[in-house]
Protein backbone atom coordinates (compact mmCIF):
# COMPACT_ATOMS: atom_id res chain seq x y z
CA UNK A 1 0.00 0.00 0.00
CA UNK A 2 1.53 3.31 -1.00
CA UNK A 3 1.80 6.04 1.62
CA UNK A 4 0.58 9.54 0.78
CA UNK A 5 1.84 12.73 2.46
CA UNK A 6 0.79 16.24 1.59
CA UNK A 7 2.10 19.78 1.76
CA UNK A 8 -0.30 22.72 1.67
CA UNK A 9 0.80 26.32 1.40
CA UNK A 10 4.47 25.40 0.95
CA UNK A 11 4.74 26.66 -2.64
CA UNK A 12 7.14 29.61 -2.93
CA UNK A 13 7.34 30.05 -6.71
CA UNK A 14 5.71 28.81 -9.92
CA UNK A 15 7.89 28.97 -13.04
CA UNK A 16 6.25 27.46 -16.10
CA UNK A 17 5.80 23.73 -15.39
CA UNK A 18 7.87 23.88 -12.19
CA UNK A 19 6.69 24.37 -8.61
CA UNK A 20 9.25 25.39 -6.00
CA UNK A 21 8.29 24.34 -2.46
CA UNK A 22 9.74 24.54 1.02
CA UNK A 23 10.93 21.09 1.94
CA UNK A 24 8.17 19.89 4.25
CA UNK A 25 7.95 16.40 2.68
CA UNK A 26 10.39 13.53 3.07
CA UNK A 27 10.46 12.37 -0.56
CA UNK A 28 13.07 11.37 -3.11
CA UNK A 29 13.73 12.13 -6.74
CA UNK A 30 11.11 11.03 -9.30
CA UNK A 31 8.44 10.48 -6.65
CA UNK A 32 5.00 10.85 -8.20
CA UNK A 33 2.86 13.68 -6.84
CA UNK A 34 -0.66 15.03 -7.28
CA UNK A 35 -0.93 18.81 -7.47
CA UNK A 36 -4.28 20.37 -6.54
CA UNK A 37 -5.23 24.02 -6.87
CA UNK A 38 -8.23 26.12 -5.87
CA UNK A 39 -10.14 24.73 -8.88
CA UNK A 40 -10.02 21.24 -7.33
CA UNK A 41 -8.49 19.69 -10.44
CA UNK A 42 -5.74 17.14 -9.84
CA UNK A 43 -2.59 17.43 -11.95
CA UNK A 44 0.09 14.75 -12.20
CA UNK A 45 3.70 15.65 -11.43
CA UNK A 46 6.99 14.29 -10.16
CA UNK A 47 9.78 15.46 -7.88
CA UNK A 48 12.51 16.79 -10.16
CA UNK A 49 15.04 18.16 -7.64
CA UNK A 50 15.64 17.93 -3.89
CA UNK A 51 17.81 20.02 -1.59
CA UNK A 52 17.88 20.55 2.18
CA UNK A 53 15.63 23.58 1.95
CA UNK A 54 13.38 23.04 -1.07
CA UNK A 55 11.72 20.65 -3.50
CA UNK A 56 11.17 21.23 -7.19
CA UNK A 57 8.08 19.55 -8.63
CA UNK A 58 7.69 19.11 -12.38
CA UNK A 59 3.99 19.39 -13.25
CA UNK A 60 3.08 17.31 -16.30
CA UNK A 61 -0.04 19.32 -17.10
CA UNK A 62 -0.84 23.01 -17.37
CA UNK A 63 -0.13 25.04 -14.24
CA UNK A 64 -2.68 27.69 -15.24
CA UNK A 65 -4.94 28.43 -12.27
CA UNK A 66 -2.48 27.40 -9.56
CA UNK A 67 -1.72 29.94 -6.84
CA UNK A 68 1.00 30.08 -4.22
CA UNK A 69 -1.33 30.03 -1.22
CA UNK A 70 -3.91 27.49 -2.36
CA UNK A 71 -1.77 24.78 -4.01
CA UNK A 72 -1.51 21.42 -2.29
CA UNK A 73 1.07 18.81 -3.28
CA UNK A 74 0.38 15.18 -2.37
CA UNK A 75 3.32 12.75 -2.61
CA UNK A 76 2.29 9.25 -3.65
CA UNK A 77 5.23 7.45 -2.12
CA UNK A 78 6.19 5.74 -5.40
CA UNK A 79 7.69 6.71 -8.77
CA UNK A 80 5.55 7.54 -11.79
CA UNK A 81 3.97 4.41 -13.23
CA UNK A 82 1.90 3.46 -16.26
CA UNK A 83 -0.71 0.71 -16.61
CA UNK A 84 0.25 -2.14 -18.95
CA UNK A 85 -1.80 -5.08 -20.11
CA UNK A 86 -2.82 -7.12 -23.16
CA UNK A 87 -5.17 -4.37 -24.41
CA UNK A 88 -2.41 -1.91 -25.34
CA UNK A 89 -2.44 -2.64 -29.07
CA UNK A 90 -4.98 -0.82 -31.21
CA UNK A 91 -5.21 2.08 -28.75
CA UNK A 92 -4.17 5.74 -28.67
CA UNK A 93 -2.86 7.28 -25.42
CA UNK A 94 -1.55 10.64 -24.29
CA UNK A 95 2.03 11.11 -23.17
CA UNK A 96 1.41 9.75 -19.68
CA UNK A 97 -0.64 6.73 -20.70
CA UNK A 98 -4.25 7.96 -20.51
CA UNK A 99 -6.59 6.92 -23.37
CA UNK A 100 -7.17 9.54 -26.09
CA UNK A 101 -9.35 7.46 -28.41
CA UNK A 102 -12.55 7.58 -26.37
CA UNK A 103 -12.16 3.99 -25.24
CA UNK A 104 -12.06 2.74 -21.66
CA UNK A 105 -8.85 2.47 -19.66
CA UNK A 106 -6.99 -0.72 -20.49
CA UNK A 107 -7.41 -3.72 -18.23
CA UNK A 108 -4.15 -3.27 -16.35
CA UNK A 109 -2.23 -6.41 -15.56
CA UNK A 110 0.17 -4.29 -13.51
CA UNK A 111 1.59 -0.80 -13.19
CA UNK A 112 5.24 -0.31 -14.13
CA UNK A 113 7.73 2.45 -13.50
CA UNK A 114 8.15 4.62 -16.57
CA UNK A 115 11.90 4.99 -16.07
CA UNK A 116 12.31 1.26 -16.68
CA UNK A 117 14.67 -1.22 -15.14
CA UNK A 118 18.35 -1.35 -15.97
CA UNK A 119 19.10 -4.31 -18.25
CA UNK A 120 22.06 -6.30 -17.01
CA UNK A 121 24.59 -6.32 -19.88
CA UNK A 122 25.32 -9.97 -19.16
CA UNK A 123 21.71 -10.85 -20.03
CA UNK A 124 21.72 -9.03 -23.38
CA UNK A 125 21.72 -11.14 -26.53
CA UNK A 126 23.24 -9.98 -29.83
CA UNK A 127 20.54 -8.47 -32.06
CA UNK A 128 19.87 -10.75 -35.02
CA UNK A 129 17.38 -11.26 -37.84
CA UNK A 130 15.92 -8.83 -40.28
CA UNK A 131 12.97 -6.42 -40.16
CA UNK A 132 11.67 -5.54 -43.63
CA UNK A 133 10.61 -1.88 -43.74
CA UNK A 134 9.65 -1.67 -47.43
CA UNK A 135 12.27 1.08 -47.97
CA UNK A 136 15.08 0.01 -50.35
CA UNK A 137 17.78 2.27 -48.89
CA UNK A 138 17.17 0.67 -45.49
CA UNK A 139 16.36 -2.95 -46.39
CA UNK A 140 19.01 -3.36 -49.07
CA UNK A 141 21.73 -0.91 -48.06
CA UNK A 142 21.40 -0.35 -44.26
CA UNK A 143 19.31 -3.22 -42.94
CA UNK A 144 17.39 -2.90 -39.68
CA UNK A 145 17.96 -5.80 -37.27
CA UNK A 146 15.67 -6.87 -34.45
CA UNK A 147 16.92 -5.37 -31.18
CA UNK A 148 18.84 -2.57 -32.91
CA UNK A 149 18.54 1.19 -32.42
CA UNK A 150 18.84 2.91 -35.81
CA UNK A 151 18.05 6.66 -35.82
CA UNK A 152 16.89 8.73 -38.79
CA UNK A 153 18.77 12.03 -39.09
CA UNK A 154 16.54 14.50 -40.88
CA UNK A 155 16.14 18.25 -41.31
CA UNK A 156 13.32 20.71 -40.97
CA UNK A 157 10.85 20.35 -43.83
CA UNK A 158 12.13 16.96 -45.01
CA UNK A 159 9.57 14.13 -45.32
CA UNK A 160 10.62 12.10 -42.29
CA UNK A 161 7.04 11.94 -40.98
CA UNK A 162 5.86 10.40 -44.24
CA UNK A 163 8.78 7.95 -44.15
CA UNK A 164 8.19 6.68 -40.62
CA UNK A 165 4.44 6.46 -41.26
CA UNK A 166 5.09 4.16 -44.23
CA UNK A 167 7.54 2.10 -42.18
CA UNK A 168 5.03 1.72 -39.33
CA UNK A 169 2.35 0.62 -41.80
CA UNK A 170 4.44 -1.84 -43.79
CA UNK A 171 7.23 -3.13 -41.56
CA UNK A 172 7.11 -6.90 -41.05
CA UNK A 173 9.02 -10.03 -40.12
CA UNK A 174 9.74 -12.12 -43.21
CA UNK A 175 9.62 -15.63 -41.79
CA UNK A 176 6.18 -17.13 -41.14
CA UNK A 177 7.39 -18.57 -37.83
CA UNK A 178 9.34 -15.45 -36.78
CA UNK A 179 6.79 -14.47 -34.12
CA UNK A 180 4.30 -11.68 -33.52
CA UNK A 181 5.14 -8.15 -34.67
CA UNK A 182 3.94 -4.88 -33.12
CA UNK A 183 4.61 -1.16 -33.47
CA UNK A 184 4.72 1.44 -30.69
CA UNK A 185 4.59 5.03 -31.98
CA UNK A 186 5.71 7.90 -29.74
CA UNK A 187 4.92 11.38 -31.04
CA UNK A 188 7.02 13.92 -29.10
CA UNK A 189 6.00 17.55 -29.49
CA UNK A 190 4.35 16.90 -32.85
CA UNK A 191 1.73 19.07 -34.55
CA UNK A 192 -1.96 18.23 -34.57
CA UNK A 193 -1.72 17.70 -38.34
CA UNK A 194 1.05 15.11 -37.94
CA UNK A 195 -0.83 13.27 -35.19
CA UNK A 196 -4.05 13.26 -37.20
CA UNK A 197 -2.27 12.10 -40.37
CA UNK A 198 -0.64 9.21 -38.56
CA UNK A 199 -3.88 8.15 -36.89
CA UNK A 200 -5.77 8.36 -40.20
CA UNK A 201 -3.13 6.34 -42.04
CA UNK A 202 -3.36 3.58 -39.42
CA UNK A 203 -7.15 3.64 -39.36
CA UNK A 204 -7.23 3.13 -43.14
CA UNK A 205 -5.07 0.00 -42.92
CA UNK A 206 -4.94 -3.19 -40.89
CA UNK A 207 -1.85 -1.92 -39.04
CA UNK A 208 -3.90 -0.25 -36.30
CA UNK A 209 -4.59 -3.58 -34.58
CA UNK A 210 -0.86 -4.12 -33.99
CA UNK A 211 0.02 -0.53 -33.02
CA UNK A 212 -0.05 1.43 -29.76
CA UNK A 213 0.27 5.22 -30.06
CA UNK A 214 1.48 7.70 -27.42
CA UNK A 215 1.00 11.32 -28.46
CA UNK A 216 2.47 14.50 -27.00
CA UNK A 217 1.32 17.51 -29.01
CA UNK A 218 3.27 20.70 -29.58
CA UNK A 219 0.87 22.83 -27.53
CA UNK A 220 1.13 20.62 -24.45
CA UNK A 221 3.52 21.32 -21.55
CA UNK A 222 7.16 20.73 -22.42
CA UNK A 223 7.64 18.65 -19.28
CA UNK A 224 5.36 15.99 -20.78
CA UNK A 225 7.86 15.51 -23.62
CA UNK A 226 10.34 14.12 -21.12
CA UNK A 227 7.87 11.36 -20.20
CA UNK A 228 6.54 10.43 -23.65
CA UNK A 229 9.41 8.18 -24.87
CA UNK A 230 9.72 6.57 -21.44
CA UNK A 231 6.02 5.73 -21.21
CA UNK A 232 6.06 4.35 -24.77
CA UNK A 233 9.14 2.24 -24.07
CA UNK A 234 7.59 0.87 -20.88
CA UNK A 235 4.65 -0.34 -22.96
CA UNK A 236 7.03 -1.74 -25.60
CA UNK A 237 9.04 -3.65 -22.98
CA UNK A 238 5.86 -5.21 -21.64
CA UNK A 239 4.70 -6.24 -25.12
CA UNK A 240 8.13 -7.66 -25.95
CA UNK A 241 9.40 -9.32 -22.82
CA UNK A 242 6.07 -10.37 -21.26
CA UNK A 243 3.84 -11.03 -24.28
CA UNK A 244 6.55 -12.10 -26.72
CA UNK A 245 6.06 -9.53 -29.49
CA UNK A 246 8.87 -8.21 -31.65
CA UNK A 247 8.25 -4.50 -31.15
CA UNK A 248 9.38 -1.65 -33.41
CA UNK A 249 9.36 1.65 -31.49
CA UNK A 250 9.13 4.75 -33.70
CA UNK A 251 9.92 8.00 -31.83
CA UNK A 252 9.54 11.37 -33.51
CA UNK A 253 10.95 13.93 -32.89
CA UNK A 254 13.80 13.42 -30.41
CA UNK A 255 14.99 16.97 -31.07
CA UNK A 256 11.77 18.20 -29.43
CA UNK A 257 12.62 15.98 -26.46
CA UNK A 258 16.10 17.51 -26.17
CA UNK A 259 14.73 21.05 -26.48
CA UNK A 260 12.31 20.31 -23.64
CA UNK A 261 15.18 18.92 -21.56
CA UNK A 262 17.16 22.12 -22.17
CA UNK A 263 14.15 24.27 -21.20
CA UNK A 264 13.44 22.39 -18.00
CA UNK A 265 17.14 22.26 -17.10
CA UNK A 266 17.41 26.04 -17.49
CA UNK A 267 14.33 26.48 -15.28
CA UNK A 268 16.10 24.42 -12.60
CA UNK A 269 19.03 26.83 -12.75
CA UNK A 270 21.47 24.12 -13.87
CA UNK A 271 24.76 25.13 -15.46
CA UNK A 272 24.46 24.64 -19.25
CA UNK A 273 26.93 22.80 -21.43
CA UNK A 274 27.26 22.69 -25.27
CA UNK A 275 24.75 25.04 -26.95
CA UNK A 276 22.84 25.40 -23.71
CA UNK A 277 21.98 21.70 -23.28
CA UNK A 278 22.60 20.16 -19.86
CA UNK A 279 25.85 18.32 -19.31
CA UNK A 280 23.97 15.08 -18.71
CA UNK A 281 22.37 15.08 -22.19
CA UNK A 282 24.46 12.05 -23.23
CA UNK A 283 23.49 9.93 -20.23
CA UNK A 284 19.86 11.03 -20.48
CA UNK A 285 19.64 9.98 -24.15
CA UNK A 286 21.49 6.74 -23.36
CA UNK A 287 18.83 5.98 -20.73
CA UNK A 288 16.27 6.00 -23.55
CA UNK A 289 18.19 4.39 -26.42
CA UNK A 290 19.66 1.58 -24.32
CA UNK A 291 16.15 0.27 -23.61
CA UNK A 292 16.28 -1.37 -27.04
CA UNK A 293 17.61 -4.89 -27.33
CA UNK A 294 17.18 -8.63 -26.86
CA UNK A 295 17.40 -10.49 -23.54
CA UNK A 296 18.50 -14.10 -23.14
CA UNK A 297 15.54 -16.30 -22.25
CA UNK A 298 12.89 -13.67 -23.08
CA UNK A 299 10.75 -14.23 -26.17
CA UNK A 300 10.47 -10.76 -27.76
CA UNK A 301 12.70 -7.88 -28.82
CA UNK A 302 12.56 -4.07 -28.73
CA UNK A 303 13.87 -2.26 -31.82
CA UNK A 304 14.09 1.52 -31.94
CA UNK A 305 13.74 3.83 -34.95
CA UNK A 306 14.05 7.33 -33.44
CA UNK A 307 13.77 10.41 -35.67
CA UNK A 308 15.61 13.65 -34.99
CA UNK A 309 15.74 16.85 -37.01
CA UNK A 310 19.24 18.27 -37.13
CA UNK A 311 19.19 22.01 -36.31
CA UNK A 312 20.47 23.90 -39.40
CA UNK A 313 21.11 20.46 -41.00
CA UNK A 314 24.23 20.24 -38.82
CA UNK A 315 25.17 16.61 -38.22
CA UNK A 316 27.80 17.81 -35.71
CA UNK A 317 25.13 19.42 -33.50
CA UNK A 318 25.09 17.91 -29.97
CA UNK A 319 21.81 16.02 -30.52
CA UNK A 320 22.83 13.97 -33.62
CA UNK A 321 26.45 13.88 -32.45
CA UNK A 322 25.64 12.23 -29.10
CA UNK A 323 22.95 10.05 -30.65
CA UNK A 324 25.50 8.68 -33.11
CA UNK A 325 27.76 7.61 -30.24
CA UNK A 326 24.97 5.68 -28.49
CA UNK A 327 23.16 4.06 -31.40
CA UNK A 328 24.23 1.50 -34.02
CA UNK A 329 24.31 3.65 -37.14
CA UNK A 330 22.08 6.26 -38.75
CA UNK A 331 19.88 6.87 -41.79
CA UNK A 332 20.58 10.38 -43.16
CA UNK A 333 18.02 12.32 -45.20
CA UNK A 334 19.38 14.77 -47.78
CA UNK A 335 17.94 18.17 -48.68
CA UNK A 336 19.46 18.19 -52.18
CA UNK A 337 17.81 14.88 -53.10
CA UNK A 338 14.53 16.22 -51.75
CA UNK A 339 14.83 19.36 -53.89
CA UNK A 340 15.27 17.13 -56.94
CA UNK A 341 11.97 15.41 -56.13
CA UNK A 342 13.46 12.05 -55.11
CA UNK A 343 11.62 10.19 -52.36
CA UNK A 344 12.70 8.99 -49.90
CA UNK A 345 15.67 11.40 -49.99
CA UNK A 346 18.12 9.08 -48.20
CA UNK A 347 21.76 10.07 -48.52
CA UNK A 348 23.32 6.65 -48.89
CA UNK A 349 27.02 7.26 -48.30
CA UNK A 350 26.89 8.72 -44.75
CA UNK A 351 24.12 6.29 -43.77
CA UNK A 352 25.19 3.20 -41.86
CA UNK A 353 23.80 0.17 -40.06
CA UNK A 354 26.53 -1.30 -37.85
CA UNK A 355 24.52 -4.47 -37.16
CA UNK A 356 23.57 -5.20 -40.77
CA UNK A 357 25.93 -8.17 -40.97
CA UNK A 358 24.18 -9.78 -37.97
CA UNK A 359 20.79 -9.89 -39.67
CA UNK A 360 21.44 -10.41 -43.38
CA UNK A 361 22.87 -13.10 -45.61
CA UNK A 362 22.11 -16.78 -46.13
CA UNK A 363 20.36 -17.50 -42.84
CA UNK A 364 18.29 -14.31 -42.71
CA UNK A 365 17.64 -12.64 -46.08
CA UNK A 366 19.42 -13.78 -49.27
CA UNK A 367 22.93 -15.25 -49.75
CA UNK A 368 23.80 -12.50 -52.26
CA UNK A 369 22.39 -9.61 -50.23
CA UNK A 370 25.60 -8.48 -48.44
CA UNK A 371 27.75 -8.65 -51.61
CA UNK A 372 25.17 -6.71 -53.63
CA UNK A 373 24.95 -3.98 -50.97
CA UNK A 374 28.74 -3.69 -50.80
CA UNK A 375 29.03 -3.44 -54.59
CA UNK A 376 26.33 -0.77 -54.79
CA UNK A 377 28.05 1.28 -52.07
CA UNK A 378 31.43 1.03 -53.80
CA UNK A 379 30.06 1.89 -57.24
CA UNK A 380 28.00 4.82 -55.99
CA UNK A 381 30.93 6.22 -53.98
CA UNK A 382 33.03 6.14 -57.16
CA UNK A 383 30.24 7.86 -59.11
CA UNK A 384 30.05 10.66 -56.52
CA UNK A 385 33.82 11.22 -56.72
CA UNK A 386 33.64 11.32 -60.52
CA UNK A 387 30.87 13.93 -60.35
CA UNK A 388 33.30 16.24 -58.58
CA UNK A 389 35.98 15.56 -61.20
CA UNK A 390 33.58 16.09 -64.10
CA UNK A 391 32.45 19.41 -62.64
CA UNK A 392 36.06 20.59 -62.97
CA UNK A 393 37.16 19.13 -66.30
CA UNK A 394 33.82 18.33 -67.92
CA UNK A 395 32.19 14.95 -68.47
CA UNK A 396 33.48 14.79 -72.06
CA UNK A 397 37.03 14.60 -70.70
CA UNK A 398 36.35 11.31 -68.92
CA UNK A 399 36.92 7.84 -70.35
CA UNK A 400 34.18 5.33 -71.19
CA UNK A 401 34.48 3.50 -67.84
CA UNK A 402 34.14 6.77 -65.92
CA UNK A 403 31.20 7.74 -68.11
CA UNK A 404 29.54 4.43 -67.23
CA UNK A 405 29.95 5.13 -63.52
CA UNK A 406 28.50 8.63 -63.90
CA UNK A 407 25.47 7.13 -65.61
CA UNK A 408 25.24 4.53 -62.86
CA UNK A 409 25.13 7.28 -60.20
CA UNK A 410 22.08 8.87 -61.84
CA UNK A 411 20.44 5.47 -62.39
CA UNK A 412 21.08 4.43 -58.77
CA UNK A 413 19.44 7.57 -57.36
CA UNK A 414 16.50 7.40 -59.77
CA UNK A 415 15.74 3.66 -59.62
CA UNK A 416 17.17 2.40 -56.30
CA UNK A 417 17.07 5.32 -53.86
CA UNK A 418 13.77 6.72 -55.14
CA UNK A 419 10.68 4.54 -55.06
CA UNK A 420 6.98 5.07 -55.69
CA UNK A 421 5.58 2.56 -53.22
CA UNK A 422 6.30 -0.43 -51.03
CA UNK A 423 9.10 -2.79 -52.08
CA UNK A 424 9.83 -6.22 -50.74
CA UNK A 425 13.47 -7.15 -50.25
CA UNK A 426 13.29 -9.13 -53.50
CA UNK A 427 12.03 -6.02 -55.32
CA UNK A 428 14.87 -3.96 -53.81
CA UNK A 429 17.52 -6.49 -54.81
CA UNK A 430 16.11 -6.64 -58.35
CA UNK A 431 16.40 -2.85 -58.59
CA UNK A 432 20.00 -3.06 -57.39
CA UNK A 433 20.97 -5.71 -59.97
CA UNK A 434 19.35 -3.65 -62.74
CA UNK A 435 21.31 -0.57 -61.70
CA UNK A 436 24.61 -2.50 -61.86
CA UNK A 437 23.87 -4.01 -65.28
CA UNK A 438 25.21 -0.98 -67.16
CA UNK A 439 28.70 -1.19 -65.62
CA UNK A 440 31.66 -3.13 -67.09
CA UNK A 441 31.67 -6.56 -65.44
CA UNK A 442 35.40 -6.37 -64.70
CA UNK A 443 34.75 -3.34 -62.48
CA UNK A 444 32.38 -5.26 -60.19
CA UNK A 445 35.09 -6.40 -57.79
CA UNK A 446 32.79 -6.89 -54.77
CA UNK A 447 30.83 -9.66 -56.55
CA UNK A 448 31.94 -13.24 -57.18
CA UNK A 449 31.99 -14.62 -60.75
CA UNK A 450 29.07 -16.87 -59.81
CA UNK A 451 27.00 -13.90 -58.64
CA UNK A 452 27.80 -11.95 -61.81
CA UNK A 453 26.88 -14.92 -63.99
CA UNK A 454 23.64 -15.54 -62.09
CA UNK A 455 22.28 -12.00 -61.98
CA UNK A 456 23.83 -9.77 -64.63
CA UNK A 457 24.15 -11.45 -68.04
CA UNK A 458 20.55 -12.68 -68.20
CA UNK A 459 20.06 -14.52 -64.94
CA UNK A 460 16.88 -14.52 -62.86
CA UNK A 461 16.56 -10.72 -62.87
CA UNK A 462 18.01 -10.06 -66.31
CA UNK A 463 20.06 -7.12 -67.47
CA UNK A 464 18.36 -3.77 -67.99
Amino acid sequence: MRAEVSAAGATTRIDGPLLFLKRTLDVGLNTAVAVRGADGRERIGRVAAVSEQQLVVEVLESTTGLGLADTTVVARGEPLTVAVGPGLLGRVFDSIGRPLDGGPPIAARERRRVDGGVINPATRALPRDFIETGITTIDLMNSLVRGQKLPIFSGGGLPHDRLVTEIALRARLRAADAGRFAVVFAGIGISHDTATAFQSALADSDALARTAMFLNLADEPSSQRLLTPRVALTAAEYLAFDEGHHVLVVMTDMTNYCEALREVSASHGEVPSRKGYPGYLYSDLAGIYERAGCIHGRPGTVTQLPVLTMPADDIGHPIPDLTGYITEGQIVLDRELDRRGLYPPVKVLPSLSRLMSAGTGRDYTDPDHPALANQLFAAYARAVRLRVLSSVMGAEGLGPVEQAFLAFGDRFERDVVAQDGHRTLEDSMAAGWRALAGLPLEELTRLSPAQIAAHLPGGPHGAA
